[in-house]
């Protein structure tokens, strides 16, 4: 699945040909992907000039001069295309704009999502009210962190990926992140020191702003709306290395918990 770093990639590719350009064709191709398509979003879009594209999470937000803003959702294997070749199966929406680009959602599996909302009342969409700070905002910072597992007996790993607790982390750099801090992935979530936690924070900024900065990762599914696929999966540090070697010099295991793989180091992790 695109993670954080992947979205903010995607953002940044769908900025560079959107921001400030009028959307002149709006059209979805089917009712749904993972639920229903607002039936009004072809007219509400349509003729909409873009003036900001930001994240949330794992969200894309598209903003424009109408006061709408499109919610989208790249599931587990969609991806934006930009001007491609032909028109494909998978391209469920296609959005010309007033500069001759086109861009087409392309989602296999059809696990994506797309929505409308207004903009100013966008922090009240019903996922985002369940979500807890961004892992690169200010609000994330030991304090919270240590606060929100405060007297959690799971594991550190599976309450990184609970949204509530941090937003936007997924499998991938959670793995990364834990053996960046040096943190077993099993250990109780609620008994890890403050000092131990303050390592996590700065792993967990860092891991992104990495992958972020190489391009987001290379999955089979994934690519940017420029096409090109991301490099960060050739400095991963443990996940999908089962079986070779830790930067400490230890040998990565692959455990599974709850159908995911955690790759950690039993020699660092701790």
């Amino acid at each position: 699945m695109p993670e954080l770093p992947e979205v903010e990639t995607t953002v940044a590719g769908l900025r560079s040909v959107l921001e400030g350009d009028t959307l002149t064709r709006v059209e979805p191709r089917r009712a749904d992907l993972r639920f229903p398509i607002p039936v009004d979003l072809r007219q509400r879009l349509t003729g909409a000039r873009v003036t900001g594209l930001s994240r949330r999470a794992k969200y894309g937000l598209v903003e424009t001069d109408r006061g709408d803003m499109m919610i989208f959702h790249l599931g587990m294997s969609g991806r934006w295309r930009i001007d491609p070749a032909e028109i494909g199966a998978h391209d469920h929406l296609l959005i010309e704009t007033g500069r001759g680009r086109l861009l087409a959602l392309n989602d296999p599996r059809r696990f994506g999502s797309l929505d409308l909302v207004r903009s100013d009342a966008w922090e009240a969409y019903l996922p985002f009210t369940r979500m807890g700070p961004e892992p690169l905002g200010a609000d994330f910072d030991t304090d919270r962190l240590a606060a929100a597992l405060a007297g959690k007996a799971t594991s550190i790993k599976a309450a990184l990926l609970d949204q509530r607790i941090v937003a936007g982390l997924g499998n991938i750099y959670v793995c990364e992140a834990l053996n960046m801090a040096g943190i077993a992935p099993t250990r109780p979530a609620g008994k890890i020191g403050r000092a131990r936690l303050a390592l996590l924070v700065e792993a967990i900024r860092t891991v992104l702003t990495a992958a972020i900065t190489a391009g987001g990762s290379t999955l089979r599914d994934y690519a940017r709306p420029d096409g090109e696929l991301g490099y960060f999966s050739k400095q991963w540090r443990v996940y999908g290395r089962e079986g070779e070697v830790c930067p400490c010099g230890g040998v990565v295991r692959r455990r599974v918990d709850g159908g995911r793989s955690t790759f950690y180091c039993p020699k660092c992790q701790k």
